[in-house]
């Protein structure tokens, strides 16, 4: 399986921008609250395969950036690096874990136990909905 590992925001822009954004360049996918992140990557036999980047704020924690290389999607990586992620809250004062998710992948959080919360919004030309799941 993935090995899971913190990493810094740097280590994290060349995936997002491959994989959500490849017409932008890498400055267009930092988040401006980067250096308060939680940064984590999977590494495959050694290769950063996918990268997740966690903001909290009060009692919710907020999923960006989550992001695989397409060719290791399709494979489990994701659902077990997002059910590490909500597993690694545990004992922590958050009561939800949240994020927009891209329309096209609402059926694969759905199937983790995630929940659509919002109407349908656009974010530079990509259709979004909130999703999340309570923590407590």
């Amino acid at each position: 399986m993935i090995d899971i590992q913190t990493i810094s925001a740097e280590q994290t822009l060349a995936i997002r921008q491959q994989v959500l954004w490849p017409e932008h360049d890498q400055a267009f996918c930092r988040v401006a609250e980067d250096e308060q992140g939680e940064h984590y990557g999977a590494y495959l036999n050694g290769e950063l395969i996918m990268v997740a980047s966690l903001f909290v704020k009060q009692t919710s924690i907020r999923l960006r950036k989550f992001a695989c290389l397409p060719q290791h999607q399709g494979k489990g990586y994701g659902s077990y690096m997002l059910n590490y992620l909500v597993e690694q809250q545990k004992g922590r004062p958050l009561t939800k874990f949240w994020f927009d998710a891209r329309c096209s992948a609402i059926s694969f959080y759905q199937g983790l136990g995630f929940l659509v919360t919002s109407e349908a919004f656009d974010k530079h030309g990509v259709a979004y909905v909130k999703m999340a799941k309570n923590l407590k």
